[in-house]
């Protein structure tokens, strides 16, 4: 199947900066994908080149295999659902949902606003404006404004960044089970790699303009190509050459036949315990130990992982 949005060799520039740099990405249909990558790496010029807001200096963008480059934001079957949600606080949740058909002059509005309401759990608070909703259903009336046009892909520029970890946490689950109702491919942009990991179909990590590694998420967080993609996806200890995961790590009592070390500090985490290793050979570490693990300073340790969770590179 052909994928649903395609960008091959894109190039934008602003002055002084390389914005992005020869980006080409197939994005399949009906996935949840997401560009990850840290500010400033072009992953929402990315977005805003998808959407008709900037032009690139160079390349395409094809939508449905159809070049988009030179058609205006609103003949683009796309839609965006920004950080700040843009909701008009004039308007009731219903209206705002409306809004955009309206101007498409679209037929059968009120079932489509009434589909979507239920669709996103705001029946009932249909008649509220943004000012008398929490910030999670001021999300979920920008998420029902975009999906109500039924677009070929939704774009979504940090949707949750607005909200608490809590309820960050809610929507992310909700943010998934609604993709996979309506079946409408999703293209997040984020830098919460804990969001991407655990939303996405596939995603891609973004560097200084340019992809570094694109494939599942289990896939690029335990096969990494590069120290800066595994570096961004979670902690990394690097001893040597070696690369290991913090919770890959096992600490086991001196004389186990693993590297020894000394234990510098524990912190508690809640599920777990951090601990802090100092090695004989001088790399500082870190290993994840159950709760209730009794470490302190000044311990002898020797740590061991399985060959297998090594990250190493040509």
């Amino acid at each position: 199947m052909p994928p649903i949005l395609e960008l091959r060799e894109l190039v934008k520039h602003f002055p002084g900066q390389r914005a992005v740099d020869g980006i080409s990405l197939a994005i399949p249909r009906g996935s949840f994908f997401s560009l990850l990558g840290p500010s400033g790496c072009g992953k929402t010029t990315t977005l805003r080149l998808i959407a008709g807001f900037e032009q690139p200096d160079s390349g395409e963008v094809l939508l449905r295999g159809e070049v988009v480059n030179r058609r205006k934001p609103y003949e683009r079957n796309v839609s965006t659902v920004f950080q700040n949600y843009a909701l008009f606080p004039h308007l009731s949740a219903r209206e705002n949902i409306a809004f955009g058909l309206r101007r498409r002059r679209s037929g059968g509005i009120e079932k489509r606003v009434e589909e979507a309401l239920v669709l996103v759990g705001l029946a009932g608070k249909e008649s509220r404006r943004p000012a008398q909703l929490s910030g999670g259903e001021r999300q979920r009336v920008a998420l029902a404004r975009s999906l109500v046009l039924q677009p070929d892909v939704l774009l979504l520029d940090e949707p949750l960044a607005a909200l608490d970890p809590k309820l960050r946490k809610q929507m992310r689950l909700e943010l998934k089970a609604i993709e996979r109702r309506v079946g409408i491919t999703f293209l997040l942009v984020t830098h919460d790699q804990e969001e991407a990991l655990s939303m996405s179909d596939q995603l891609a990590v973004m560097n200084n303009g340019r992809i570094e590694q694109v494939g599942s998420p289990e896939d690029v967080y335990l096969h990494p190509r590069s120290a800066f993609v595994a570096g961004f996806l979670g902690a990394v200890n690097w001893i040597g050459a070696i690369g290991v995961r913090p919770e890959s790590v096992r600490l086991c009592p001196a004389g186990n036949g693993g590297r020894p070390g000394a234990v510098t500090g524990s912190v508690f985490l809640g599920d777990s315990v951090q601990v802090m290793v100092r090695l004989a050979s001088g790399e500082e570490i870190s290993a994840r130990a159950a709760r209730g693990a009794a470490f302190r300073p000044g311990d002898a340790v020797e740590v061991c992982w399985d060959p297998a969770d090594e990250i190493r590179f040509p």
